[in-house]
Order: C-alpha cells, then sequence, then structure tokens
C-alpha cells in the first residue's frame, strides 16, 4: 500500500511539474513574441480643438487604448486642429501621408465624394444606435471603407455625439422665407439642403465659429449639443436655439488610417487598433448624452431661448433631403449604390423602432417630462 502511494505520488508531482514547464515554456514564448512585435510611432491629426475634450477626447482614447494594449510599443500622439494641418484637411493629410491616421467627420468632404456622408450622418437619417447598427451588421462600414479605399485610406467608426441640436440664432426662425439669405455654418449634406431653402452656407471648423457668430460674419452656426456649444461660447453669440439638428441625428466621426501605413502593422496591432476605435466610438456617445443633459437645463437657466423648429421648416427640409439624395444617385453609381442599400435599412429599422424604441419612448417620456 505504501509503496502504490508512493508511486502515485511520484507520478503526480511528474505531471505537475511536466504542467508548469509548459506554461513556463508558453509564458516564455509569449513573452518573446510580444517583444519581436516592433515599436511603432505614429501621429493623429484631428479636426477638432483640445478645448473640446469630449470630441477631442475621441481621438485621446483611440491613443491612449493603443497605447496600453501593446505595452507602450505602438504609441500613437493626437494633434488638435491647425497644429499640423487644419482641422479641414485631414483626410488630405493622411491619404498623401503626412501623417499616419487623423480624427475627423467623413462628411467634411463630400466635395471628393458625396456618398462619403453617409459615413458621418445625412439629413433625416439614422440616430446614433441605428448608425452603428448599418455601420457594424448592416453593411455600412464595407461600402465606405470601399469609398476610401481610392483614397489610399482605410476608416473605422471613432465616436458619436448622438441626435444635435440645431444651432443658434441671432433672430426667431418661424418659415422658410426666414431662411432665405441667412449666413449659417453648417457642413456635410445638412448643409446641401440648407442651401436649398435660401441659407448661404458657410463651412468653419469648430475654433472659428463663435468669432465667426459674434462679429457677424454669419448669422447663425450649428456645431454639436449644449455642453460642446457652451465652451466654444455660442450662447453669449446668439440667444435662439433651435432642435431638433434634423441634418445630424447620429454622426459618426471617422479614425482615418493610410492604407501603406496600415498594411505595415502586424495582425495584432491592427485588431488592437480597431477595438481601440470602437470603444472610442461607443464611449463618446456616452459622455455627450451625461454631460449634455446637464448643460442644457444650465443654458435655459442663463437666458437661451429653445425653440423648435417649425413644421413646415422640418417637412420642407426633408422634402429637400431626398430629392438632393435622389439627383445625386442619377449622376453618381457609387451614391446610388450606397443610397439604395443604406435606404432600405432605413426603412427596417424605422419600422422596428417604430414598435420597441418610439411606442416606449412615447409614453414614458411624456409621463416623466413635467
Amino acid at each position: 500500500m505504501k509503496r502504490r502511494r508512493f508511486i502515485s505520488k511520484a507520478a503526480i508531482g511528474a505531471t505537475t511539474a511536466v504542467a508548469i514547464g509548459a506554461c513556463a515554456r508558453t509564458t516564455t514564448t509569449q513573452t518573446s513574441q510580444n517583444n519581436a512585435l516592433p515599436s511603432v510611432r505614429w501621429r493623429m491629426a484631428t479636426s477638432w480643438p483640445k478645448s473640446l475634450e469630449t470630441i477631442f477626447g475621441g481621438a485621446e482614447t483611440v491613443c491612449k487604448r493603443v497605447k496600453e494594449m501593446t505595452n507602450g510599443r505602438f504609441t500613437i500622439t493626437p494633434f488638435a486642429a491647425g497644429e499640423i494641418v487644419p482641422g479641414l484637411q485631414v483626410l488630405d493629410a493622411v491619404q498623401g501621408g503626412t501623417l499616419e491616421c487623423g480624427h475627423t467627420a467623413s462628411y467634411y468632404y463630400i466635395g471628393k465624394n458625396p456618398a462619403l456622408g453617409f459615413a458621418t450622418t445625412v439629413p433625416f437619417g439614422l440616430n446614433a444606435q441605428q448608425q452603428n447598427a448599418w455601420l457594424y451588421h448592416g453593411g455600412g462600414l464595407e461600402a465606405m471603407q470601399k469609398i476610401y479605399s481610392s483614397f489610399n485610406v482605410i476608416n473605422f467608426p471613432a465616436g458619436n455625439t448622438g441626435v444635435q441640436m440645431g444651432g443658434w440664432f441671432k433672430r426667431e426662425i418661424k418659415s422658410v422665407a426666414d431662411l432665405k439669405g441667412l449666413k449659417m455654418r453648417i457642413p456635410g449634406l445638412g448643409g446641401e439642403v440648407m442651401g436649398r431653402l435660401g441659407v448661404n452656407v458657410q463651412v468653419l471648423p469648430g475654433g472659428e465659429i463663435y468669432l465667426a457668430l459674434d462679429r457677424g460674419a454669419i448669422d447663425a452656426a450649428e456645431w454639436v449639443g449644449p455642453y460642446d456649444d457652451e465652451k466654444l461660447g455660442l450662447n453669449k453669440a446668439a440667444p435662439f436655439y433651435y432642435y431638433p439638428g434634423w441634418w445630424e441625428p447620429g454622426p459618426t466621426l471617422d479614425v482615418l488610417v493610410n492604407r501603406s501605413a496600415w498594411q505595415k502593422l502586424p495582425k495584432e496591432y491592427q485588431e488592437i487598433f480597431k477595438t481601440a476605435a470602437y470603444e472610442a466610438n461607443i464611449n463618446m456617445l456616452a459622455q455627450y448624452d451625461t454631460l449634455n443633459q446637464q448643460a442644457l437645463g444650465k443654458l435655459v437657466s442663463g437666458g437661451t431661448k429653445l425653440i423648435p423648429y417649425s413644421k413646415e421648416i422640418m417637412q420642407a427640409a426633408q422634402k429637400a433631403a431626398f430629392d438632393l439624395y435622389e439627383e445625386n444617385a442619377s449622376k453618381s453609381a457609387t451614391f446610388k449604390q450606397v443610397y439604395q442599400q443604406w435606404k432600405a435599412f432605413r426603412e427596417q429599422i424605422y419600422k422596428w423602432n417604430g414598435i420597441n424604441e418610439l411606442s416606449f419612448a412615447n409614453f414614458a417620456i411624456s409621463t416623466t417630462a413635467k
């Protein structure tokens, strides 16, 4: 009996030693593999001033998480708009290889390809949750990456502000006639729709909006929402704050990467980068929903006049938006392909959300928002 127990203990000890040895070899191998990964240093241009820490924070989140997940072997330094390139030239800089990557809004570049508007948002389109559904699981990201490939760029969603506000105006806007000749800062396809309603459209980076509005160079401006708008001081330059921002129901921000630089990355770094962008996309939306509710109350108590767009303006804008889409589709096969796929997705998810989301919100909000 004692001999058998001794043999059993010896066998267990030998097995344990083999297992520990195998684990040690595996750990050593993994450590060697990690150490074999290269040190990479990138720069990231952005379209945002650092003072807007939530939207600039989307870029910072990507950079921070990439560094943390690679133990500092892959680092990316973010730069504010204007530090290396102007805020509206991020795509050009990434495409040309001036920088490896950039954090921006794709609708700034609809002059290069109108279909890029769908990567961010389009008037009367998808809210943030619906936009994520389309991008991640409805074929949207694949469609956008196909377009960006012609610019030697690959894009990944890396932020969303949620449904935006409808902008600041120096005077009340009650009808479509009141929009005629108005000078307004508004980019993207939303700007094109406003142009069709008679607005003199201006495109300015965030850091230039306040001075233009305060000095009367423009009569109105939209940016994001209460939190960022107050930081820019827009409430000091115009008293009337309109809602909703029908042109930006769920604007996605993108991180753009030079494809040549991307292809040089080890697979591990590529996956880490994509994960960091995904985190930034989800985190920014949660931050804005938390901060905006508090900031709006502060603005209203400080004298801001909160006004909804009239039904006349909303209906005219929606008609102009879809007329624009149909015209673009008739001129561009690329736009048509993306638009038709997006439109079909929109119709289906509107039906679904009309049953689940809207019915719940209509009841719950109406009984609590007193």
